[in-house]
Order: C-alpha cells, then structure tokens, then sequence
C-alpha cells in the first residue's frame, strides 16, 4: 500500500501572536510581501487577481499571479496560482493552478495556522515532482518566516 500523499502539502505551526495579527500578516497584501518576498500591486480582495515581483534573492526576475478565491476575516484566506513556474521564457497560463489555503484558529498562548497546498496532480507530470518537493520545504520556511514576522 503506498500511502506517499502527491497531491497535497499540509504543515501546522503554534504561533505565539494574537490571532489577528497573524491574520493581518498573511491577508495585507503589503505584510504579506514582507515576509513572501515579493511586492504585490493590489490589495487582497476575493475573485481579484493580484500580481507582483519577487524580491527573493537570486529571483526577482520572476513575476507571480495570485487569484484571490476567498477571504473569511480572521479564519481563512486561499487562494491559487502556479507552483514552480520559474522560467520567464515559458507560458505557462494554460496549467493548472494549485490552491494555498490559510486557517486560522485560537490555541494556547496564541495561533494556530494551518497551510494546506493542494492540486499538484493537475501539474503537468514533467514539472510536478519538483514543484512538490519545492513546496514542500518552501512551506516549511515560510511557516518561520510568517512566525519571526509577526514576533517583532
């Protein structure tokens, strides 16, 4: 029985932060860039598109697209784009999108976040596995990043 889980990534973290400035971290657009590393253009708004550069080092020379699907203030923000689309030469508008999903809730001394991914296996196959495993640390540092964001 293989019980290798391909489409989806699901990581936790106990932030000690009240939850709505956790919530104001990943819902502004413009904090959420501070701790993403990318300068978005527009705030987030539900059935929005919003695009940006990435300021991550060695990677500025990549735009990203973010489809705004929902937001449940202090709860819940997704939202979807497309994972590992690093070459500036390719199109690739016609793949299907991930969706990222934020929940928050109350715990002990503060906030607990819940990032779920999912959608990989609609990946065209010759960039899935990478985009995955990408993701996958990605999240991990980014989950910190969000952490030692709200902490100062």
């Amino acid at each position: 029985m293989n019980d290798v889980v391909t489409d989806r990534i699901e990581k936790k973290i106990n932030i000690s932060a009240p939850l709505s400035r956790v919530w104001r971290a990943i819902s502004d657009a413009k904090e959420f860039g501070e701790w993403f590393k990318v300068k978005l253009e527009a705030p987030f708004v539900a059935g929005t598109t919003v695009h940006g550069q990435v300021t991550y080092q060695g990677y500025e020379h990549l735009r990203v697209e973010l489809k705004i699907v929902e937001l449940t203030p202090e709860r819940y923000l997704a939202y979807r784009w497309r994972p590992n689309a690093i070459d500036p030469q390719k199109d690739y508008s016609t793949e299907p999108m991930t969706l990222v999903e934020f929940k928050l809730e109350p715990a002990p001394g503060g906030t607990l976040l819940t990032l779920v991914e999912s959608g990989f296996d609609g990946i065209p196959l010759e960039r899935r596995a990478e985009a995955f495993r990408g993701n996958e640390s990605g999240w991990s540092a980014q989950l910190l990043n969000i952490e030692r964001y709200v902490a100062h």
